[in-house]
């Protein structure tokens, strides 16, 4: 039940690389979030992944398909900061950008309305091309309109990183546990993103470690701990359990 009024409800993010256990957690704290009041879920990553998956999934061509994106995915990422991409890929990467901030607003929008959320995955702009962040680049040189569409994507990712999460929950997970757990994504990807995890500030919003290797039932519980007393901090107390 709320004590205080806000002008937005309490956000709770929940980060960590594929295989760290991001969308169980989050269903199950959403789920034992309700005892506060009315609580909402949100994705905000750019789900370029689950798609690169089902096309690998496809009879026949899949495959070939797949290898195809990985290749061209590495190199963009490699020349990323020296020349943009084609008008083509940069266009498809703006639109997955889109999609993700008409998410943020929709849940911006719900926070008014006084709907906690919990997120899986959250914006972050230190390390563009990766993780959640800008997939264009501003300072490479190439294309007019390529580069005017990566302006608008970092002011748009500039935008949603403004709005602090009340409290961000990283999710650590070694690269083993990460890929016995996801064993349809590929090692090398795995291994960058928990390289980067530990480095994410989420601009100086407050951030509680937990160790994800650990069994479900712990780690919920940790995660449990440290949301009561940022909703305790916001005013908000259970009804139930």
């Amino acid at each position: 039940m709320k004590k205080n009024q806000s002008s937005l409800a309490p956000l709770i993010a929940i980060i960590g690389c594929d295989g760290s256990g991001k969308s169980t957690v989050s269903a199950a704290i959403l789920d034992w979030m309700q005892g506060y009041g009315p609580a909402v879920a949100a994705h905000l990553g750019k789900q370029m992944g689950n798609i690169g998956r089902t096309i690998a999934s496809l009879p026949f061509i899949g495959k070939l398909l797949d290898q195809f994106i990985v290749r061209k995915t590495k190199s963009t990422q490699i020349q990323r900061e020296k020349k943009t991409p084609g008008l083509f890929v940069a266009l498809v990467l703006y639109t997955f950008s889109l999609r993700r901030l008409r998410r943020f607003k929709q849940m911006m929008a719900q926070r008014k309305q006084g709907f906690i959320v919990v997120t899986d995955r959250y914006p972050q702009l230190e390390f563009p091309g990766s993780y959640d962040g800008t997939g264009l680049s501003i300072s490479a040189p190439g294309n007019f309109l390529v580069r005017w569409l990566a302006r608008r994507e970092r002011a748009q990712c500039e935008w949603m990183t403004s709005f602090k999460p009340d409290l961000v929950i990283r999710l650590n997970v070694d690269l083993d546990t990460a890929c016995a757990r996801k064993p349809d994504h590929r090692r090398e990807l795995l291994r960058d993103k928990i390289a980067i995890t530990p480095q994410l500030t989420f601009n100086g919003a407050p951030i509680v470690e937990i160790d994800s290797s650990l069994a479900l039932p712990e780690v919920i519980e940790q995660t449990k701990a440290a949301v009561a007393k940022t909703m305790a901090a916001r005013g908000y107390t259970q009804t139930n359990n």
